[in-house]
Parts: structure tokens; C-alpha cells; sequence
């Protein structure tokens, strides 16, 4: 089903993590979102805001953090990433109550940190008529990342970037920044309860629905290069598998085939952004 009718414009905002014992990394995380809250962008909007962490299967003080960061917390025992992201969700759409039919949901993860102007984007875009925002990353310098990996990663990651075009519809899907109107979400059926790519599958299903999907690099967020990963399969998986070899032009990090994206709603930009594989993150204007 195509929907030809752009959504409405996003009445309220949930900004939803999920974690496993991130209670070394969530600090800094949660101070990155409160941030991008008080964007004055995002402020004249003057939509309600509700940030939930869904502390997964945690040994360590991550819900407790989390709470002491101002963070509402849902607290599960699946050690299962889609089902803790989908808890997120849930429950930040019920603590918006007639807000959340037509919240906007961003997704990101607990060791990512969001430029200050992030929601504020996502939320530019749906007011333009985006269903769904599938942003890029950038890789923060850590102990165990090698700068020989960190290297391959990027040339894999941007191979097929077109080198004199303002526009590129990446491939790529990252839970760490992704954005979805709630009535296109509830279509697709939400975040399933998968322990790796519960993202690639939302995504799918946006598909399946014709929702309108925007493929963007202009707002990329800064994720760990740790090799050492809390999710089976997930980033830091691959990070930790990844090899120096040979990489043809068209190859990229593993995800589904490209999103199809229809004609730019009005007055959504599309430029493109330096791609330095460890810059410091923030979106175009």
C-alpha cells in the first residue's frame, strides 16, 4: 500500500535506547540527548519529549544512571535487543498518552552520542513529510579498534558514495539513528524481537507499507569503535570480524538491498557531509 498523503506533523517526541551494561557509556550518551532536547530549533516546536532507557538483562547500575540522568527506565530480562528497543518505544508512547498517535520516535543507541541539532532534524524532516529517517554514523576512536580497521571499515562504508553529487542514498541501517513517524511504526509492526538486525527488519517492513523512507548522510552520529560488542552480530561484531581485504566498488557494511526513496518531500535538503571516518558529528543545515 502506497501512502500518498504525507503524515501529520509530529505532536510529541520518543527517544528511545536500548542497553546492556552501559552504565560506563550512558552518562555521556544521555547528557548528548539532553542536549539535542534543548535544541532552540526543537524547542520552537514545543512538542513533549519523554526519553526512555530499556535496560536489558543489566548486572551494573545502568538503569540506576539512567534515572539520575533524568531518563524514563523500562527494565526487561531478554537480553534481546529488538525486544528492548520496542520496549523503549512502548513505553514512551504510553507516557505520552493522546500525544503519541502522531509522535515521532527516534532510535539510537547506549553508546552513541547525537549532535546537539539531531532531533531537532529528524523532526525537520518529518514536518516535510518523511515517514522514516535512516541517518549514517561515524566511528569514535577506541582502544581496540585498530587504525587499520577503522580505515577498512571506511573505505567499505562509503564505497559507492557518487563523488560530485550533494545527495546519496546510502544502504545503510543503524539503530543508533533512525527515526520513524509512530502511525508508519504501528503499520510495520514495530521493532521485532530479534537479538541482531531488528533494524534491517523494521525498515523492510516500512517497505512492504510505502512508507516514505529518506536514505540521508546529513546527520550522522558518533558511535564506539570498541571491537568487544554487547549484541551478537550487532556493530561492534563486525568491527571485530572485520578484515583488511580487497573490497569491490559497490561493497558496503552488511545490510539489506538500498532503500528505494521516492521524490524529496518539500523543503527537505539533502546535502552531503564530510565523511572523515572519526569527525565530530553534527547535521547540515
Amino acid at each position: 500500500m502506497n501512502h500518498s498523503l504525507p503524515p501529520a506533523p509530529p505532536t510529541a517526541l520518543v527517544v528511545a535506547v536500548p542497553a546492556h551494561d552501559e552504565a560506563a557509556t550512558l552518562p555521556s550518551v544521555l547528557r548528548a540527548l539532553h542536549t539535542a532536547t534543548r535544541h532552540p530549533r526543537l524547542r520552537a516546536q514545543d512538542l513533549p519529549v519523554v526519553t526512555v532507557v530499556a535496560a536489558d538483562a543489566c548486572s551494573d547500575g545502568t538503569a540506576a544512571l539512567a534515572r539520575r540522568y533524568g531518563a524514563h527506565v523500562v527494565q526487561l530480562a531478554r537480553r534481546n535487543v529488538g525486544a528492548a528497543r520496542a520496549a523503549a518505544v512502548a513505553h514512551g508512547l504510553d507516557l505520552l498518552g493522546s500525544a503519541a498517535e502522531h509522535a515521532w520516535i527516534a532510535t539510537t543507541d547506549a553508546d552513541t552520542l547525537v549532535p546537539a541539532d539531531w532531533l531537532a532534524y529528524q523532526i525537520q524532516q518529518a514536518t516535510a513529510g518523511w515517514d522514516c529517517v535512516l541517518g549514517t554514523i561515524r566511528i569514535a576512536p577506541h582502544p581496540t579498534l585498530s587504525t587499520t580497521i577503522a580505515q577498512h571499515h571506511h573505505t567499505r562504508y562509503f564505497a559507492g558514495r557518487p563523488e560530485h553529487s550533494h545527495t546519496w542514498n546510502h544502504p545503510h541501517v543503524h539503530g543508533a539513528n533512525l527515526g520513524v513517524a509512530a502511525p508508519a511504526y504501528h503499520r510495520a509492526h514495530g521493532f521485532p524481537a530479534l537479538t541482531h538486525s531488528e533494524d534491517h527488519a523494521l525498515v523492510a517492513a516500512l517497505q512492504r507499507t510505502g512508507a516514505r523512507i529518506l536514505s540521508t548522510d546529513d546527520c550522522p552520529v558518533l558511535t564506539s569503535g570498541r571491537t568487544t560488542p554487547r549484541a551478537p552480530h550487532g556493530f561492534g561484531a563486525y568491527l571485530h570480524n572485520l578484515r583488511p581485504t580487497p573490497v569491490p566498488a559497490a561493497l558496503s557494511t552488511p545490510s539489506p538491498a538500498p532503500v528505494p526513496v521516492p521524490s524529496p518531500a518539500p523543503g527537505s535538503p539533502r546535502r552531503s557531509r564530510p565523511h572523515d571516518a572519526t569527525e565530530s558529528v553534527t547535521c547540515a543545515k
